[in-house]
Order: structure tokens, then sequence, then C-alpha cells
């Protein structure tokens, strides 16, 4: 495993929100959007610098790279993530999943991994995915 230099939590939770962007390996432009759009409007990233979101975005780039980026993606996110955040950062990764409005069967297993390597109650995920189901459903024609 490559050592990577210590990230801020909000640099771990925009590589969290790109991973689940990239997990079906295409980040979309709708995805990309709704990663710009929650830094701009969410507490947690308060004080974030959005010019900031290049250079992360080429770090991930370089940590996806590797052949093991998804275990460094998850050494961050245990190593820099206090436990108060593993929820918010299943509610980040739920809402770029369904931010096309389809979720895949690779954003699945990611989002299954993280709930158990976060640790997240399973009933507070299902809360998290249920109201991002409300959230990005559609009026039918």
């Amino acid at each position: 495993m490559i050592h990577h230099p210590p990230m801020t939590e909000q640099q771990v939770l925009i590589h969290l929100m790109l991973a689940m962007a990239a997990a079906d390996e295409a980040i979309s432009d709708v995805e990309l959007s709704r990663v710009e759009r929650l830094i701009d409007f969410l507490p947690v990233f308060e004080n974030f610098s959005p010019e900031d979101l290049d250079v992360i975005t080429d770090n991930f780039v370089a940590l996806m790279a590797d052949e093991e980026g998804l275990d460094s993606l998850m050494s961050l996110l245990a190593s820099t993530l206090p436990d108060d955040l593993h929820e918010t950062a299943y509610a980040l990764a739920v809402e770029i999943a369904a931010a096309d409005l389809t979720v895949t069967p690779e954003e699945l297993h990611l989002l299954d991994m993280l709930r158990d390597f976060l640790k997240v109650d399973k009933l507070a995920a299902a809360a998290i995915e249920r109201g991002a189901r409300a959230r990005f459903r559609k009026i039918p024609n």
C-alpha cells in the first residue's frame, strides 16, 4: 500500500464522494455537479476552499490508480474520520450514488462495504437510503 500524506476530514469525504461517483467506472457530469453542490452548501464543508477541488481530484485519481486504492481509501476513512462523521460519510456516498437516478450494482457493492466498514447502524443506513429515495423521486409522466 502506498503511503499518502495526511488529509483533512473534508478531503477524505470528498475522496469518498468521488469514489462513489467512480464506482461504475465513469464519473458522470451529474455526479460531479452533485459533489460540487454538496461542497457548496453542507455545513461539514464550511470553510473549504472550492479552488482546492482540482488538487483533491488529482490526488483521488492518483490514489485510485494504485492497485490497492480502495483499501487505501478505507484506511484514510478509518484514520481520519471521527465516529460522529461516519453517518455523514455514508449519507454523502448515498447522495452521490442516487444523483444520476440510477444505482448500479457496483455502487450498491461499495455502499455495502462502506456501511459495514463505517459500522453504520442498519436502521440509520435504511433511514439515510429512504431519505435519498424520497429526494430523488421523479414525478411520473
